[in-house]
């Protein structure tokens, strides 16, 4: 599974044998398919390990009765937290994440991650804290303010410190809220 992550992060599903990540784990390619009936049940596999993880991660004792603008602090920090401490899975995730190749129960997953955040989106629109727009709009800034900064640090184009992640944060609020 690690050299599978490995690869498909550097390389993507199609630029990615089953014969090189067998390779990479240092097993024979029957190895792999014995536990795998193919390529796509193994990167499936693969997303949902993780996007499981992250989800957990995120979620995993998060105080939800507190105030909107500390919970949005407490998501960003624990996604940024993440993405840092599993830089190689935010990029198999992301270089993954509308593929052809996902799966229902991958799609599924996705989609109930996703909920979690519109929900607390949708109650702050609610509540007059956010801009009235759908969630899924909310969401889709959100999504990709966090990814654009992942991406830049992952670059080398901006340097990950404690001010650039709260600047980040606060910008990304202030195009959120009212």
């Amino acid at each position: 599974m690690n050299a599978a992550l490995e690869l498909f992060a550097e390389r993507g599903f199609h630029g990615t044998s089953v014969a090189e990540i067998a390779d990479r784990a240092q097993v024979g390619a029957g190895t792999i398919y014995r536990y795998f009936e193919d390529k796509e049940v193994l990167v499936n596999a693969l997303y949902q390990h993780w996007k499981r993880e992250m989800r957990a991660y995120v979620r995993t004792d998060l105080h939800m009765e507190a105030p909107p603008r500390q919970l949005f602090h407490d998501l960003w920090n624990r996604m940024i937290t993440f993405s840092r401490r599993h830089t190689q899975v935010v990029k198999f995730l992301e270089f993954h994440h509308h593929a052809p190749y996902l799966d229902d129960r991958s799609r599924d997953l996705c989609d109930r991650i996703h909920e979690d955040f519109k929900g607390f989106l949708e109650q702050c629109r609610v509540q007059q804290i956010t801009k009235e727009a759908p969630p899924e709009v909310l969401l889709a800034v959100l999504n990709g303010a966090y990814m654009g900064v992942e991406k830049a640090r992952m670059n080398g184009e901006i340097e990950a410190t404690p001010e650039t992640d709260a600047l980040a944060e606060e910008i990304c609020w202030e195009a959120l809220r009212r």
